[in-house]
């Protein structure tokens, strides 16, 4: 099995944090997103049978919508989902070849598609459904920050972000280093309280997600710090991403 690399002194940690206060549920994120990794068309399209009965096909970034609360409380709420690059990757620790890992300079997981046997471990590993099997490649596919992209020396450095933090119209994503507790992610997180999703489970999800204000307007100071399972957003977000009504 895939082991996972142990820190290293000025390491990275490089991560999101979404703002489901703002996102307003566009998919510009996942299209760029499906763009710019040349996954089939240059839209909203699948790539098979984009235009039948049961289209399908890899998306890395997918954007679930649901309804929050009744009455004058109630509201939209758009939950943008790609992997979370966790400090303890299931999906590598089960990986029998290695093509799933850690990267310790900046704590990206990738998958090397010449490693992959495409066993679908690492997708059953994954609490979050963050991995996507390629049926034309046979290979396991997830989003990787846009690696090629955010280290890039020839492009300006405002553009080295990934797709979906480029294309997002609402700034509703934000990309950096939670290493540095200067970056623009780590205050975002300080100053809303970003919280994980499925903390419970132990696989310390480095992106995060700011809730939103009329859910954290009901929160009492120590609820919204509290990483367990007490926290009602974040049981919130486990009834989704478990299939079950908020």
């Amino acid at each position: 099995m895939t082991s996972i690399p142990t820190g290293q002194p000025g390491a990275k940690k490089l991560g999101l944090v979404i703002d489901l206060d703002t996102c307003v549920g566009c998919h510009a994120c996942a299209v760029s997103c499906k763009e710019w990794n040349a996954f089939g068309q240059s839209g909203p399209l699948t790539e098979f049978a984009p235009y039948g009965v049961e289209p399908s096909g890899v998306w890395l970034n997918r954007v679930h919508t649901f309804e929050l609360g009744e009455g004058e409380d109630g509201r939209t709420v758009y939950f943008p989902k790609n992997c979370f690059h966790c400090e303890q990757p299931e999906c590598v620790t089960v990986c029998p070849t290695g093509a799933s890992y850690k990267r310790a300079d900046d704590g990206i997981v990738l998958v090397d598609p010449e490693l992959c046997i495409g066993c679908k471990l690492c997708s059953w590993a994954c609490p979050y459904g963050a991995r996507e099997f390629d049926d034309d490649d046979g290979v396991m596919k997830k989003c990787t920050l846009c690696v090629d992209r955010i280290y890039d020396q020839n492009l300006p450095e405002p553009e080295r972000v990934p797709a979906c933090v480029a294309a997002c119209p609402t700034s509703a994503r934000h990309f950096g280093d939670f290493a540095d507790p200067d970056s623009t992610v780590s205050k975002l997180v300080a100053a809303r309280g970003g919280v994980d999703v499925m903390p419970e489970m132990g696989y310390r999800p480095v992106s995060k997600y700011l809730p939103p204000r009329s859910v954290r307007a009901s929160l009492t100071p120590l609820e919204r710090n509290d990483p367990g399972t007490g926290n009602p957003f974040l049981q919130w977000i486990d009834r989704l991403l478990s299939g079950s009504r908020p």
